[in-house]
């Protein structure tokens, strides 16, 4: 943030006022506008970035097999909750995902 906001000092080296890069002052205007849905305090970029996020390969393909022998029901025990486990993490992703998105959107 520090490069985000810059102060004005009189003489006395007292801050007398404050300069916003537009990014930083877009997000101070449109928090007040924002709904409880909205990430804030994230930058553009860093919202993007969750908004393009995904399963980590290894754990996609985990979940692919599991889900492929979930079908023939082939699951033990074990690997039912390892596909409980990773279904609930692909749902807090797709929430997580959605929400960055929706304030891009509102941005």
């Amino acid at each position: 943030m520090s490069e985000q906001v810059r102060y004005i000092t009189n003489e006395q080296g007292k801050r007398v006022g404050v300069l916003l890069d537009i990014e930083a002052y877009q997000r101070l205007v449109n928090a007040s506008v924002l709904d409880e849905e909205c990430l804030t305090g994230l930058s553009q970029d860093e919202l993007q970035a969750l908004a393009d996020i995904m399963l980590a390969p290894a754990a996609q393909s985990q979940l692919e097999n599991l889900l492929a022998r979930n079908a023939e029901s082939q699951l033990s025990a074990e690997d039912t909750a390892t596909l409980d486990r990773l279904l609930a993490q692909v749902d807090r992703l797709t929430i997580l995902k959605t929400r960055a998105k929706y304030t891009l959107h509102c941005l």
